[in-house]
């Protein structure tokens, strides 16, 4: 299979396993780089979505590197670690139910980002540091929903979160090591998503506000939900 053929099978609803879910995970790969652009430039340097940047940031802040707050970074990650127990639930609940599944926590994820979203606009910029601590509490424990959730669907290279072994599997599986193939196609749309959703907002949170990268946040997961919805009601689980 080509790049490009690989490509188009990820952004068009198929017939196979995953159905519609490939095209549906890309926008939360988007949104992933929406959240964590505007929380890593405007709450504080830490990652709502991004766990394995909070550990590492841990480190530097309790070695005292500046810019860096160990409180914020074990905040974001029990808070992440509480959406991954709701997130499990959920996944229990909808064993076999995936696109339900996904229109649930989706629908969850929706309120707590949109809320986000609320409080940033009623505070403005400069955010308060009580205000960025509830604010990284509130995405993290989305993101955590959205992780626990994408994990239980499991479709091959889309974590929506997570590019190390997606980047990995590009060089590691292509002809050139031997391997059987890179999925360059799926894998570089996976990249891509997430470059577009920090780029856009990086734009948003530096030159308009925290609140706009927040509120982009929700009207992709709006869409998402939306979509995941109508695809669950015309296609089987």
């Amino acid at each position: 299979m080509t790049i490009w053929s690989e490509a188009i099978d990820t952004l068009r609803p198929g017939r196979g396993a995953d159905g519609a879910l490939p095209p549906l995970l890309l926008l939360l790969t988007v949104v992933t780089g929406l959240v964590d652009a505007a929380s890593f430039l405007n709450l504080g340097h830490v990652f709502v979505a991004n766990m394995t940047g909070n550990v590492v940031f841990l480190g530097f802040a309790i070695a005292g590197a500046k810019g860096l707050s160990a409180p914020a970074s074990l905040l974001a990650i029990a808070s992440f670690i509480a959406g991954s127990v709701a997130g499990g639930r959920l996944g229990v609940h909808y064993a076999e139910r995936r696109l339900q599944l996904l229109r649930t926590a989706l629908g969850v994820q929706l309120v707590v980002v949109a809320a986000a979203a609320a409080v940033a606009g009623l505070e403005g910029d400069p955010v308060d540091r009580t205000v960025r601590f509830v604010l990284v509490a509130m995405l993290a424990l989305a993101m955590g929903i959205q992780n626990a959730t994408v994990r239980r669907l499991a479709v091959p290279e889309l974590t929506t979160t997570v590019l190390t072994m997606t980047l990995t599997g590009i060089g590691a599986d292509s002809s050139l090591a031997g391997g059987p193939g890179s999925k360059l196609g799926r894998r570089s749309l996976a990249v891509a998503a997430m470059l577009l959703g920090a780029l856009i907002g990086a734009v948003l949170a530096l030159r308009v506000d925290t609140a706009a990268a927040l509120a982009a946040a929700a009207g992709v997961l709006a869409v998402t939900a939306l979509a995941a919805h109508l695809v669950s009601r015309t296609r089987p689980a």
